[in-house]
C-alpha cells in the first residue's frame, strides 16, 4: 500500500507539469483566481505566522533540508545499484512534493497577466521617450541628492542601521496603496538572510523564500541598496514574480516614501536603469546625459559597483546561468535579461504621470 502511494506521488509530477503548462496559456484565469484569489491568503498567513520571528526561519529550513538530503544520499548510496527502481521513486516523490509546494505557495504567479496590462501601459517605447523620462529622473534625483547632502559631489550615506531601514521600507507601500490598493503590505516579513555571505558571492542581493514567504535581504550589501532591494523583494511577496515587475514596483514604493533618503535611493535606482539603456543605444548620448548627473550620485553607483567587484568569484557566472535558466523555465523567456525590461514600464508610466 505504501509503495503504491509513493509511486502515485512520484508520478504526479507528470500531470502537475502538464497543468502548469496549460495555466501558462490562461493568464487572466491565473490573475483572477490565484494571484488575486488564493495567493493573497497564503502570503498573509505566512507573514502573520513567521513575520514576527526576528531571524530567517526559511534559511534554517533550507539548512536542515540540505543536511537531511546529504544524509539520505549517503545512507542510501548502495540502493542506487541494488534497489534502483525504488531509489528513483523516492527521489521523484521528493521532487514532486517540492514542485507542488513551490507552485501552489508562490510559483503560479509567474503566469499571471503582465503588469503593463493591469496598469494599461504600452510595452514599447521610443528612444525620444526614453530620453525625456531620463532627463526628468536626472532632475528629480539631483534635487533629492542636494536636499540630503547639500553638496553635489558628496555621496549619500544613509544615517540608519540596516535593521532600521527594513523597518522603514514598508511605509512606501502604505503610501503606494492609496493609488494601487492591491499593493497593500501588512503584516511585514522582511529579514536579513542568514546566508548573506554566500548570497553575495553568488551575485545576489536578496531573494524571496517561496516556501515561507519571507523576504530575504543580503545583510552585507551597501546601505544605499537596502531600500530598493527590500522594496523589490516585498513586490515578490505581493505576488509579482517577474523580475522586471518587481523592480518597477520596488521603484514606485521607494520613490513614494516619505523619508527623503529612501526616496533618493528609489529615484537613483530608476535612473540607473534608464541610463544603462541609453548607454546600450547610444554611448555618446549617454556621456552627454551622465554629465548632468550630480557627481555624488555617481559615487553611490560606484560604491555599489566596487562592492560587487570585490566579491566576484569564478563560480558566480554559473549561479547566474542557473538562475537565468530557472527564470526561462518559469515563463521569463529573457532569463536574467528580464531585469532590464523595467525601463519599458518606467518610460510608459511616466508618460502618464509626473516624476
Amino acid at each position: 500500500m505504501l509503495k503504491n502511494k509513493k509511486l502515485l506521488i512520484a508520478l504526479s509530477i507528470i500531470p502537475q507539469f502538464i497543468l502548469i503548462k496549460i495555466l501558462a496559456h490562461y493568464p487572466v484565469f491565473v490573475e483572477q483566481y490565484y494571484s488575486n484569489g488564493l495567493y493573497p491568503f497564503i502570503s498573509k498567513w505566512f507573514r502573520h505566522t513567521l513575520g514576527w520571528i526576528p531571524f530567517s526561519f526559511g534559511d534554517i529550513i533550507y539548512t536542515f533540508t540540505t543536511f537531511y538530503a546529504l544524509r539520505w544520499f549517503y545512507k542510501n548510496r548502495k540502493r542506487l545499484r541494488k534497489d534502483t527502481k525504488r531509489w528513483f521513486v523516492d527521489i521523484l516523490v521528493a521532487v514532486s512534493v517540492f514542485y507542488f509546494a513551490f507552485h501552489i505557495l508562490w510559483g503560479i504567479n509567474y503566469y499571471r497577466l503582465p503588469l503593463h496590462d493591469n496598469l494599461n501601459l504600452n510595452a514599447d517605447y521610443t528612444t525620444e521617450q526614453l530620453i525625456k523620462v531620463t532627463e526628468k529622473l536626472i532632475k528629480k534625483t539631483n534635487s533629492l541628492h542636494l536636499e540630503v547632502v547639500k553638496n553635489d559631489t558628496i555621496k549619500v550615506d544613509l544615517p540608519y542601521s540596516k535593521s532600521e531601514i527594513l523597518f522603514l521600507v514598508p511605509q512606501g507601500y502604505k503610501n503606494l496603496k492609496v493609488k494601487f490598493p492591491h499593493l497593500e503590505y501588512h503584516p511585514k516579513s522582511i529579514k536579513k538572510s542568514l546566508y548573506s555571505y554566500p548570497l553575495t558571492y553568488m551575485g545576489f542581493s536578496g531573494y524571496l523564500n517561496p516556501f515561507t514567504n519571507e523576504a530575504q535581504i543580503d545583510g552585507i550589501i551597501p546601505k544605499f541598496k537596502f531600500p530598493t532591494t527590500a522594496s523589490h523583494e516585498i513586490a515578490h511577496q505581493l505576488g509579482y514574480a517577474a523580475e522586471n515587475e518587481a523592480n518597477f514596483i520596488g521603484f514606485l514604493a521607494a520613490s513614494n516614501h516619505d523619508n527623503t533618503y529612501i526616496k533618493y535611493c528609489g529615484y537613483a535606482f530608476g535612473l540607473r536603469f534608464c541610463l544603462n539603456e541609453i548607454y546600450l543605444r547610444d554611448e555618446c548620448l549617454f556621456e552627454d546625459m551622465v554629465a548632468d548627473v550630480n557627481k555624488g550620485i555617481l559615487k553611490n553607483y560606484k560604491e555599489t559597483r566596487e562592492f560587487w567587484e570585490a566579491h566576484e568569484n569564478p563560480l558566480e557566472p554559473f549561479f547566474k546561468l542557473f538562475y537565468g535558466n530557472f527564470l526561462k523555465v518559469n515563463n521569463q523567456t529573457k532569463g536574467m535579461d528580464s531585469y532590464s525590461y523595467v525601463v519599458a514600464l518606467l518610460v510608459n508610466y511616466f508618460k502618464e504621470n509626473e516624476v
